[in-house]
């Protein structure tokens, strides 16, 4: 068997109404993956304006690319950092307090290469309760982060983070368990 890529095809993928992604398009390239600081809620109107569900208190930093705000769901009180990729070609949700740190990569797409046509394998990403993707960390298709779980700085999580987890590498193994002092 052989790769043949002109044979490729989307399969079940449909990115939506080509009006809306094209505007998105422009939107995207001029407000979100732009190096000027445009205002949060300037940011938060437009994502709710295209479909994404917001919740209070969103940071969201400059140069952030965003595929699909329809297929987004935000929590209460989250932060996406400068140069954040979130490639939802399928639904990505965060719960309230997470926060996805610089570069990071969100990707619910990838390809079936056992398939001569190379077709998307999609998956969607859950990011619970209070979760930490650190900087130039990726998450793969079909990923649940659980609550309070830490991926950390470069690592690659290709399967469930455990709940209070801290994993690193690639790809990510358990190091040991997230525990909070007071404060």
């Amino acid at each position: 068997m052989k790769t043949d890529l002109s044979k490729f095809n989307t399969g079940d993928y449909y990115a939506g109404p080509k009006w809306k992604v094209l505007i998105w398009f422009f939107i995207n390239y001029y407000i979100f993956d732009s190096s000027f600081p445009w205002p949060y809620k300037l940011k938060i109107f437009l994502l709710r304006l295209f479909g994404a569900k917001v919740g209070a208190g969103l940071i969201i930093k400059t140069k952030v690319r965003i595929k699909n705000p329809w297929r987004l769901t935000i929590g209460d009180h989250c932060w996406i950092g400068e140069s954040v990729w979130i490639d939802n070609l399928e639904d990505v949700a965060l719960g309230n307090n997470v926060c996805i740190s610089q570069g990071a990569m969100l990707l619910t797409g990838n390809h079936d290469y056992t398939v001569e046509s190379f077709p998307y394998r999609l998956g969607k990403i859950h990011l619970e309760e209070g979760v930490w993707i650190g900087a130039k960390s990726v998450v793969c298709p079909g990923v649940t982060c659980k609550a309070y779980s830490i991926l950390t700085v470069n690592s690659v999580a290709n399967k469930q983070l455990d709940e209070s987890g801290i994993y690193a590498g690639n790809p990510a193994v358990y190091i040991r368990t997230r525990k909070f002092s007071e404060s």
